[in-house]
């Protein structure tokens, strides 16, 4: 058999290749914290934009140990959280779901609420297996929007230790300061950019035909056999492009700044002006800016990415 020179390209694993139906995904795993404590498992932030981040150097064995270096960072904002349902589960499945008592009249004119409420009180948790917590982000304080993104996350721990977390912040607000530290590898969830609808070239990498070929140079040669008499989902063909769910592991936190140290970002391309507590990550992750993300602890720490070791400076 021939080598294939231009083999398929697109991988099957994120199949269909089209528009996620929700900005956020849920975050159903359990990671146990090295201090094992109950924590939540994810977090809700907003890409604000790229910048320069001036660090100081100090992983082992680096050429550059001990020097000061620029790199590319990027900032996310993250505003505070409640608490807006409790979700128990009983053999995986969704057995009840209790609203929180009390809501910002804002927010019941931004969600829709259910008629049927129940109390978490009452509720008898030793007919539960699991349980978990829907949050919400409160972004009217930072003046991104008006209505807020639901996520359902999971807590670290045993049941009865998630029950009394929950019960002891039931009414409180999250900081990310409480739940992430400096120097933490995280992976960030979320949609990539909209591209919209785009050619096979693009999309699976397909190499341009000869410019005398027929009906068309950007396009495959054939979309398949006269039998079986139909076009398979293999055949690259055009359409939507970004807006996929990906995941970008292990981005290092250089730093964490609170609003209250009076350090603002301004007027960030497409952003505009930082209010809230923000985090500065070494790297890139997808999305626009504005993007809503879903930031959590590290699935699959590497060793490389464990050792790099930045003290943070100053922006640039």
């Amino acid at each position: 058999m021939a080598t294939r020179k231009a083999p398929r390209k697109g991988s099957l694993q994120f199949w269909p290749r089209k528009r996620a139906s929700k900005f956020l995904p849920r975050v159903n795993w359990e990671i146990l914290p090295q201090d094992n404590s109950v924590k939540l498992q994810g977090f809700i932030c907003y890409k604000a934009g790229m910048k320069s981040a001036y660090v100081k150097d100090n992983t082992p064995d680096s050429m550059t140990k001990g020097k000061g270096i620029v790199v590319p960072v990027t900032v996310l904002e993250c505003p505070t959280m409640r608490i807006y349902s409790v979700r128990f589960y009983k053999n995986g499945i969704v057995a009840k779901d209790v609203l929180a008592e009390s809501f910002d009249k804002e927010l019941k004119r931004k969600v829709r609420m259910p008629k049927k409420k129940h109390e978490f009180g009452k509720v008898n948790h030793e007919d539960y297996d699991n349980v978990k917590i829907i949050i919400y982000s409160q972004v009217k304080k930072i003046g991104l929007k008006k209505t807020p993104d639901l996520s359902e996350v999971a807590l670290s721990g045993s049941l009865q230790e998630k029950i009394n977390f929950i019960k002891e912040n039931l009414h409180k607000e999250f900081s990310i300061s409480d739940f992430f530290g400096k120097g933490e590898l995280i992976d960030v969830r979320g949609l990539t950019r909209g591209k919209g609808l785009q050619g096979p070239v693009r999309r699976f990498g397909i190499t341009l035909k000869f410019h005398k070929s027929e009906k068309g140079v950007r396009r495959p040669g054939s979309l398949g056999p006269w039998h079986p008499a139909r076009t398979t989902f293999r055949a690259p063909m055009a359409g939507q492009l970004g807006m996929f769910t990906r995941v970008v592991y292990n981005n290092k936190i250089l730093g964490i700044v609170k609003h209250t140290e009076k350090k603002e970002l301004n007027n960030i391309k497409n952003y505009g002006n930082v209010h809230g507590d923000y985090i500065v990550l070494a790297g890139s992750v997808q999305g626009t800016a504005k993007r809503q993300l879903l930031i959590t602890r590290s699935f699959r720490p590497t060793v490389k990415q464990s050792k790099k070791n930045m003290e943070f400076v100053e922006l640039r």
